[in-house]
């Protein structure tokens, strides 16, 4: 671990991912577990947020209470996987901003191609978490960052539930100043991309659709 790459190895996440690897766990409970652990990595990717005060007034007295300082945080879902973890987030900071990168990997080259970029407005004064389920090669994540970053933020946290050491290697390479919050580091790519041991295609095991 350093200070690029955190892994969230509390015994709730890791007992979660592991029924999530399960090639038995039907759709409907895989996107489940994939929320509740988007709730266990929001609290640790938020955990240095910047922080200010306000006077308020409690039933016994007034006080000085820490609060949020700034704008909104922006959250950024790489589509389509990305929504998996984007309703856990919205739980924990229902009132963020929400937006959208779609891109699709060509299976030839394992490059992304971007077919939708919708951004927040405001983003250089917005601490951003952009999140997939899988850092895999790490191509379409560094190009969704290259993107966050076009709009002006400086601010930027990498959220995913599984990452490969490839994809790690790529971000830190790419983005080195976007730190990674992870459930797990897994072995390495297939001559696919795809991560092992790993749990598969993520979109497909969340929607069902292969």
């Amino acid at each position: 671990m350093s200070d690029h790459l955190t892994i969230v190895d509390h015994p709730l996440v890791q007992h979660k991912l592991t029924l999530m690897r399960d090639k038995t766990t039907p759709s409907a409970v895989f996107r489940q577990l994939l929320h509740e652990i988007s709730h266990f990595l929001t609290y640790e990717i938020t955990r240095d947020l910047p922080m200010t005060t306000k006077t308020i007034e409690t039933p016994m007295a007034e006080m000085e209470a820490p609060t949020l300082k700034g704008k909104k945080l922006a959250l950024i879902s790489i589509l389509r996987a990305g929504n998996g973890m984007l309703d856990g987030v919205l739980d924990c900071i229902p009132l963020a901003r929400v937006g959208f990168v779609g891109l699709y990997r060509d299976e030839a080259t394992l490059k992304p191609v971007q077919y939708y970029c919708k951004l927040p407005e405001g983003m250089n004064d917005r601490v951003a978490i952009v999140v997939d389920p899988m850092l895999a090669t790490g191509n379409s994540s560094a190009a969704a960052i290259d993107l966050v970053k076009a709009a002006g933020c400086t601010d930027i946290r990498f959220m995913c539930l599984l990452a490969a050491p490839e994809g790690v290697a790529r971000m830190q390479e790419a983005h080195p100043d976007v730190p990674i919050v992870t459930a797990a580091l897994d072995e390495r790519l297939n001559d696919k991309g795809y991560i092992v041991p790993g749990l598969g295609d993520a979109g497909d095991r969340m929607f069902g659709t292969k």
